[in-house]
C-alpha cells in the first residue's frame, strides 16, 4: 500500500471515529445544554442550540427541593461498597477458576454469565419481600448486597480473565517457598493484577453507580442514591425537562470526572495482558 493510500485511510478512519464519538457524546452535551435553558426553552421547536437565555434558575431549583449531598453520598457508599464487596469474593473465586480449574470450570463462568441475561424484573418480587422481612428495605445495606450480587458475575469474568495470563509458575514458587493460600493470593496475585483489578473496579463503580431499576423499586428516601434522585423530576403533571437535565447534569459529573482522570488506567487494565 503506497504512502498516500496509507495516509488517506488514516484520514477516513479518523474522521468515523471522530463521528463516532460525537454521536455517543451528543446527548449528554444536550442534557448539560438543556440544564441551562429556561423550561420553555427546553420543549421549543425546533430546538434551540446554542441560541437560548442562559440561566442557573434550574441548578438553584434542584438545590432547594431536594438534598443532593444525601443524595450523593448515597451514590458513593453503595457504589464503593458494592465493589469492594464483590471484589472480596470475586478475588478467590477468579483464583481458583484459572490456577485450580476442575471439569466444570467453563460451565460454571458461562452460567454465572448468563445470570446477566434474566430480565430482573424477573427476580424483583422475591427479593422485595425477602428484603422487607429482613429489614433492609431503603438501606445502605440492601443495596449494596443486591449490586454486588448482579454485578458479580462481570467482576469474576474480568479478573479470572486477567489471572489466567499471570504464569502459574510464578504462585507455585511462593508455595515452594513456604507462602500459604491467603498470603499467595493477598502479597504474590494481587499485586501483579492491579491493572486489571483497577480497571475492574472503576468499571463497577460505574455500573453501580448507574444502576436505576434496583435503586428505585428498593428505596424511598434514606438510602436513595442520585438514580433516584434524578426520577424525582418526574411527575403526573409532566416532565419538567430543564429541571430534569440539571438533576441529570449533577447526577453524571461526578462518574465523568471518575472516568475522565482514571482514563489511562481503565484502558491499561481492559489491555492487560492482551500482549504478551
Amino acid at each position: 500500500m503506497s504512502r498516500a493510500a496509507t495516509t488517506q485511510r488514516k484520514i477516513v478512519v479518523t474522521v468515523i471515529a471522530w463521528i463516532i464519538a460525537l454521536a455517543i457524546f451528543f446527548p449528554i452535551l444536550w442534557t448539560i445544554l438543556t440544564s441551562f435553558k429556561t423550561e420553555g426553552d427546553a420543549i421549543a421547536i425546533p430546538p434551540k442550540f446554542l441560541n437560548f437565555t442562559w440561566t442557573l434558575e434550574n441548578y438553584i431549583t434542584v438545590q432547594e427541593r431536594s438534598d443532593y449531598f444525601h443524595h450523593f453520598m448515597n451514590s458513593v457508599v453503595i457504589s464503593l461498597g458494592s465493589t469492594l464487596l464483590a471484589l472480596v469474593v470475586a478475588i478467590p473465586a477468579a483464583w481458583s477458576m484459572a490456577f485450580v480449574p476442575g471439569k466444570r470450570t467453563k460451565d460454571i463462568l458461562m452460567w454465572m454469565l448468563s445470570t446477566k441475561m434474566m430480565p430482573a424484573v424477573g427476580v424483583l418480587i422475591p427479593i422485595y419481600l425477602i428484603f422487607r422481612d429482613w429489614g433492609l428495605l431503603d438501606s445502605r445495606t440492601g443495596l449494596i448486597i443486591v449490586l454486588m450480587l448482579i454485578n458479580l458475575p462481570i467482576v469474576v469474568w474480568m479478573l479470572y480473565t486477567y489471572f489466567k495470563e499471570i504464569p502459574g509458575e510464578i504462585l507455585e514458587a511462593a508455595r515452594m517457598d513456604g507462602a500459604s493460600l491467603g498470603k499467595e493470593i493477598l502479597y504474590v496475585l494481587t499485586p501483579m493484577a492491579v491493572p486489571g483489578i483497577a480497571s475492574t473496579l472503576l468499571l463497577n463503580i460505574i455500573l453501580a453507580w448507574n444502576e436505576a431499576f434496583w435503586t428505585l423499586n428498593l428505596t424511598t428516601s434514606n438510602a436513595a442514591p442520585l438514580s433516584t434522585f434524578i426520577a424525582s423530576y418526574s411527575s403526573p403533571e409532566g416532565l419538567f425537562y430543564a429541571k430534569l437535565s440539571a438533576a441529570s447534569t449533577m447526577a453524571i459529573a461526578p462518574i465523568l470526572i471518575l472516568g475522565w482522570f482514571s482514563q489511562k488506567q481503565l484502558v491499561r487494565g481492559l489491555t492487560f495482558g492482551a500482549v504478551k
